[in-house]
């Protein structure tokens, strides 16, 4: 009897054991391999430039909405306008081991480091509207936005062709993003080439406004105060031109008149002033690139391969066509 007793407490306890065993199994394989490897929902580490714009803003609403629309869980960092705040972001979604990682730089330089520390966790990086200028491509998988250089030479030769029976000299300001910024180095550049084909069209001040209405309307009056006559303002994006506007009408002159302004962007306030005659050319610059991030997003995840750069499709608008087009802008 007492063998039969110990055999049978013997076997009890092993049964026990068996059953916690068991248990313990099944829950590892219910939260084993990070939290958004269980439900099959990809997790996205974004880190947004700031809100110094329209432009930005509307961008990030597209990302937020379109994560959502996707089903994709999204982790948001807004770095302010600091490379620092962007670093420190893209270790902290590193650390907290996210699927994918995309991000707007702040500028061109500076980010292989981090980028290489992504790379080792093996967590794909996609650049969004920005790019970077490291020379090891292989330290993101795509790059998503526009062609910078073409809005810059989109907007030089429309300029070219306006003042191509010009027989004196014709005085160009231009108002800049942020310096080291990819739009700003890319437009700059652009606008440079198109306008060589013309030896009377000249920049006589370039300096930045950091693509913020408040910048641009400072700048624009430091131009008027040193420059007496000029001709043309080119903004990198409609936000600073929106502030040279204020500076223009406040010297007495008459903008989209007395000087031609041209700007990037093509957002609804820029669109408006374009219709008012207040701008007079825009090259757009498209905001809404939520969709095609979050597409990206689960191709990268699931190991495919992507392109290694993505272009928006863009176009300009002038006078008649802001009008056309504003009742059912969404941005």
């Amino acid at each position: 009897m007492r063998t039969q007793s110990v055999r049978w407490r013997a076997a009890a306890v092993l049964a026990s054991v068996l059953l916690v065993g068991g248990v313990a199994a099944c829950g590892n394989s219910d939260t084993g391999g990070g939290g958004s490897k269980d439900d099959g929902k990809i997790t996205m580490g974004f880190s947004q430039v700031g809100a110094e714009s329209g432009w930005r803003t509307a961008n990030t609403t597209s990302i937020k909405e379109s994560a959502t629309a996707a089903g994709v869980e999204l982790k948001f960092d807004d770095a302010q306008q600091k490379q620092e705040n962007q670093i420190k972001a893209i270790r902290n979604y590193i650390q907290q081991k996210v699927d994918v990682i995309a991000f707007s730089p702040v500028v061109e330089s500076g980010w292989d480091t981090v980028l290489k520390e992504a790379k080792d966790a093996k967590i794909p990086v996609i650049l969004t509207d920005r790019s970077v200028d490291s020379a090891d491509k292989t330290l993101y998988k795509t790059f998503l936005g526009s062609d910078f250089v073409k809005e810059g030479r989109l907007a030089g030769e429309w300029l070219v062709e306006q003042k191509k029976t010009a027989s004196g000299p014709v005085n160009i300001v231009e108002l800049q993003g942020n310096t080291g910024a990819a739009p700003a180095n890319d437009r700059k550049k652009g606008f440079g080439e198109a306008i060589a084909a013309n030896p009377n069209l000249k920049i006589i001040a370039s300096q930045p406004g950091d693509f913020t209405r408040a910048g641009g309307k400072q700048v624009m009056e430091q131009f008027l105060k040193a420059n007496p006559k000029i001709d043309v303002l080119f903004a990198h994006n409609d936000d600073m031109g929106l502030g040279a506007l204020e500076a223009i009408t406040a010297a007495g002159k008459v903008p989209g008149k007395d000087i031609t302004i041209i700007t990037v962007d093509a957002v609804k306030d820029g669109m408006q002033a374009l219709a008012d005659g207040k701008f007079n050319f825009i090259a757009e610059c498209s905001p809404l690139l939520g969709p095609q991030l979050m597409d990206l997003a689960k191709k990268v995840h699931a190991g495919e391969e992507v392109p290694p750069r993505i272009e928006t499709e863009e176009t300009t608008f002038t006078q008649e066509q802001a009008k056309e087009a504003l009742p059912n802008r969404k941005y």
